[in-house]
């Protein structure tokens, strides 16, 4: 009765003793039964593959592969470092998590702006009403008539100081030309 209990006692012990490795990128590597490589392949782990660490002994550690085998590998080939490759994985989903909820978050965010707005425009328009009402009379409508004529008015005075001032220039480059004789 006490060899099981001191059997369990001992697996306890061997449980809160491992630590998690990974095995490093781009390997294949071979788990044996002997801790010189010399004994049975067991198994052949690939890059990101994660075992238990039970023992270290000088270049070689004792690992367990979670499904109650256990055998031994170069340690050399054990990282406590997750490898990039399976950090990728994890970066490209929480990535695809990240787009996949973005578009209902803008969604949302557009909508709440949307009210926003609404709720200004009214309000502005609900001042603009106020003024028109207080006041109908003080601020008058332009006649469309009178400030078309005050444009051709304005354009023809324009155009006839263009051709003074033309003709001004015209008539002194004449003159300078022929030695103050108007030649025409």
């Amino acid at each position: 009765m006490r060899a099981p209990g001191i059997i369990l006692l001992g697996l306890f012990a061997l449980a809160a003793r491992a630590e998690t490795a990974y095995v490093s990128d781009d390997l294949i590597l071979g788990v044996y039964s002997e801790k010189n490589q010399q004994g049975s392949r067991l198994a052949t782990l690939h890059s990101g593959a994660s075992v238990e660490v039970l023992v270290r002994e000088d270049e070689f550690a004792q690992v367990s592969m979670g499904n109650d085998r256990i055998g031994w590998v170069k340690a050399s080939f054990l990282t406590a470092h997750e490898p990039a490759a399976i950090r990728l994985k994890s970066l490209e989903a929480e990535l695809a998590r990240i787009k996949s909820s973005t578009p209902a978050m803008a969604e949302a965010a557009a909508r709440s702006e949307l009210e926003t707005l609404k709720q200004e425009l009214d309000a502005k328009q609900r001042e603009l009403d106020a003024l028109r009402s207080a006041a109908p009379a003080a601020v008058p409508s332009p006649n469309r008539g009178d400030s078309i004529g005050l444009i051709v008015i304005a354009g023809l005075l324009c155009l006839a100081a263009g051709f003074g001032l033309g003709y001004a220039a015209l008539a002194r480059r004449i003159r300078e030309k022929f030695g103050g004789i108007k030649v025409y």
